[in-house]
């Protein structure tokens, strides 16, 4: 049975987050200046990335495109190479994507509203409850990861607050809760409070926590126990062979398909499951190019949401670059030089380090 709080409780308990909030909330770039654009491009960079990291990637995003119309007009390849390291790229494009609706349907402004928020990609219910809480002092909740942690933990939840019907009420549970005309204040409290004390991995700091008095799982003294882990799902590991191609002092990269894992990014050329010398040789002269040099290259591994890919590499210099059957038409010559100008996504992190040392 999970504990019903009383009107007065709920009121009470509203007050302490608003006040712990204006004493001790965190001061960060798109806080101490929250305009619309500001909280929008945070929220997006802060989905599963630490907010230690993303404060130089918004610094530097916004130095690059300070206004929305700056973003929309954006050459994707300038965007992506502003977003590289976060991960996630998709979320880079929705973005632009969002910029471009906003200046064409509502002159450069981000709308006020949710239920408008809502329509635009990349945003769904929290970030749109957020854009319009944080930025425009509207009564939203926004019920993210640490909304969802801090109400298992006072309401000592035992149900599955991952599906639908725990995540509706532990949604119920906030707005019942979101004071008037305060919900920029107490949404920010909240995530603070579920992100220094309240915390999803280690002992939480319930002695110092301000709404501890209100938590059931702490007068149990089990709060470690909510909210009920779900099973998590075993990651499917997937092998690849990368081949680092040289050719008069150029490095080969290639374009990725749109749609799927990475759409759309450049890579250096990848085979399916690990290859040995005499297959890379046979696969590279089945598309025209003569291997001069070979050797085994770096080993590296890159974990996904849910799957990881174990990678081995081959360093290959081949002396002809006609193709004779031009199967892949994204692929493209860089001088090795200007390898690092290039936008590549982290798991070949190892790779172009490589590129860049020399032989």
């Amino acid at each position: 049975m999970i504990k019903k709080f009383t009107k007065k409780e709920k009121e009470q308990l509203a007050k302490q987050v608003i006040v712990y909030y204006d004493k001790q909330s965190r001061s960060l770039p798109w806080r101490d200046n929250p305009t619309p654009y500001y909280v929008w491009v945070s929220e997006i960079m802060l989905q599963q990335t630490r907010v230690k990291t993303v404060i130089d990637y918004f610094n530097r995003f916004i130095a690059a495109f300070p206004t929305i119309a700056d973003l929309a007009e954006a050459n994707e390849d300038i965007l992506l190479k502003q977003w590289e390291g976060l991960g996630y790229y998709s979320r880079a494009r929705n973005l632009q994507k969002a910029a471009k609706i906003i200046v064409e349907k509502w002159e450069g402004c981000l709308p006020q509203e949710k239920d408008d928020l809502i329509t635009l990609p990349g945003i769904g219910d929290y970030t749109a409850g957020a854009i319009s809480s944080i930025a425009y002092g509207k009564d939203e909740v926004a019920v993210d990861g640490n909304f969802i942690r801090v109400a298992s933990r006072l309401l000592a939840f035992n149900g599955n607050v991952w599906n639908a019907e725990g995540k509706h009420l532990i949604s119920d549970f906030w707005k019942s809760v979101l004071p008037k005309n305060q919900a920029s204040a107490f949404n920010q409290g909240v995530m603070d409070i579920g992100a220094t004390i309240c915390l999803p991995n280690g002992e939480p700091h319930c002695k110092c926590c301000p709404i501890s008095k209100y938590c059931q799982s702490f007068q149990q003294g089990n709060p470690l126990h909510y909210p009920v882990k779900k099973r998590k799902k075993k990651r499917t590991i997937q092998k690849k062979t990368v081949l680092l191609l040289y050719w008069n002092n150029q490095v080969m990269i290639r374009k990725r398909p749109k749609k799927g894992l990475l759409g759309g990014l450049l890579e250096f050329p990848m085979i399916d499951g690990y290859v040995n010398k005499d297959e890379v040789i046979t696969w590279l002269k089945k598309r025209g190019y003569e291997v001069i040099r070979i050797k085994k290259g770096e080993q590296s591994k890159h974990i996904f949401s849910h799957i990881e890919w174990h990678m081995t590499s081959w360093e290959v210099e081949v002396n002809s670059f006609t193709v004779s059957e031009r199967i892949d038409n994204a692929e493209q010559w860089v001088e090795r030089g200007r390898i690092s100008e290039i936008t590549l996504p982290t798991a070949f992190k190892v790779f172009r380090k490589r590129v860049e040392c020399g032989k």
